[in-house]
C-alpha cells in the first residue's frame, strides 16, 4: 500500500523515513507519552536490581505502572523479556513506588497501585510473525507498537492486534516468571464490570448497541471498576460505565451538568471529581430502557463536544 500526500491536483508519494538511532524514538516518546498513550513519563532509564528499563511511566487512570521498551530488530523473545521486566517489577516494588516519589514529588504508597494493571510496551519498527504470534494468549500483558516515521514529519504509532486468545500465559509452565506474573496480573472483561445474567447486562448491551450508532469506532476499555468507552487513536476516555447488578452509572468525562440540554434533569456532578481525577465528571444512572434511551441522547451531545476538543 502506498501512501501520498495531496499537494492541489498532484499525488507525492509519501516514504518511510526510518529513526536512525533506537535514542531518538525514545526521546520522542517520552516528550509525548500523555498525547500518544495517555501516561504520565516518570522516568528514562530507570535502573532496578541490575537491569536498566527505557522508560518508565504511570497510567494514572489504572493506577498501574508501564514500563517500555525499545527494539531495532527482531531477534530478541517478547514473552521471556516481558514477563521477566514484570516479574522484577513485582520483586521490588518499593523500588518502583520510591523511583516515583522521588521523580514526581508525590507521596504514592503501595496500596494505592493496583499492580494486576501492569504491563509492558515494547516499541520497534517492525515485529516479526512470530513475534506477533507470541502476544496471543490471554493475561499476557504486552502489547507490542509499530513505530514508523516519515519523510513529511509524520509519525504513526500503531498497536498489533493479537487474535481472540484462547490459552492463558499459564501453557508457558517452563517459564520461571510465569507463575508470579500470573498471580499479579489479569486481563479484565466486560463481564468482570457488568454482572453476567443481570438487568444491568441487559442494559448494558442496549446502551452499547447503541452508542455504536453515533460512533461505530467507539472500543470498550475495561478496567478493574469501569469500561471507558475510546475512540481508536485517541486514548482519552468519551465515557464510562459503572455497574451494579440491577443498574448502570454513566459518567461523562470533561463536562458539568450545564453542558448538557438536560430537559428531564438527570445529570448530576461527582463531587470532588476535579480533585480526583484532574477533570470534572458528571454522571447519570442507568434503570431502565428509557433511560439507556436518554443516556444516549447526552452521550450523542458529549461526543459532538468531543470532537472539537
Amino acid at each position: 500500500m502506498s501512501l501520498f500526500q495531496r499537494k492541489n491536483s498532484k499525488l507525492i508519494e509519501i516514504q518511510e523515513e526510518p529513526f536512525k538511532l533506537e535514542r531518538d524514538l525514545q526521546r520522542l516518546t517520552e516528550e509525548n507519552l500523555e498525547t500518544i498513550f495517555g501516561l504520565e513519563f516518570v522516568k528514562t532509564e530507570f535502573p532496578v536490581e541490575g537491569l536498566e528499563i527505557d522508560t518508565l511511566a504511570y497510567d494514572k487512570e489504572k493506577n498501574a505502572f508501564v514500563i517500555i521498551e525499545y527494539k531495532r530488530d527482531g531477534s530478541f523473545s517478547i514473552v521471556d523479556q516481558g514477563l521477566s521486566y514484570l516479574s522484577r517489577m513485582f520483586k521490588y516494588k518499593a523500588e518502583f513506588i520510591l523511583g516515583y516519589n522521588e521523580e514526581k514529588k508525590a507521596n504514592l504508597k503501595r496500596e494505592d497501585i493496583d499492580w494486576s494493571q501492569s504491563r509492558v510496551l515494547f516499541l520497534a519498527r517492525s515485529f516479526t510473525t512470530h513475534q506477533q504470534n507470541a502476544i496471543n494468549f490471554r493475561n499476557l500483558p504486552i502489547e507490542l507498537w509499530e513505530v514508523t516515521q516519515y519523510n513529511n514529519n509524520s509519525v504513526l504509532y500503531n498497536r498489533v492486534q493479537s487474535e481472540g486468545a484462547a490459552e492463558s500465559i499459564e501453557v508457558f509452565d517452563q517459564n520461571p516468571n510465569v507463575k508470579k506474573v500470573s498471580r499479579e496480573v489479569k486481563e479484565y472483561i466486560e463481564e468482570d464490570v457488568v454482572p453476567k445474567n443481570s438487568k444491568a447486562e441487559k442494559l448494558y448491551q442496549l446502551l452499547k448497541k447503541k452508542v455504536l450508532v453515533i460512533e461505530p469506532n467507539f472500543t470498550p476499555h475495561v478496567t478493574k471498576f469501569y469500561i471507558g468507552f475510546r475512540i481508536p487513536g485517541n486514548w482519552r476516555i468519551v465515557f464510562a460505565v459503572w455497574s451494579s447488578r440491577e443498574k448502570l452509572r454513566v459518567d461523562f468525562t470533561r463536562s458539568k451538568p450545564q453542558d448538557f440540554k438536560d430537559p428531564e434533569k438527570k445529570v448530576y456532578y461527582r463531587k470532588d471529581s476535579f480533585k480526583q481525577y484532574n477533570q470534572h465528571l458528571s454522571r447519570m444512572d442507568v434503570e431502565s430502557e428509557k433511560d439507556v434511551e436518554y443516556a444516549v441522547y447526552l452521550i450523542g451531545q458529549l461526543y459532538d463536544r468531543f470532537k472539537k476538543m
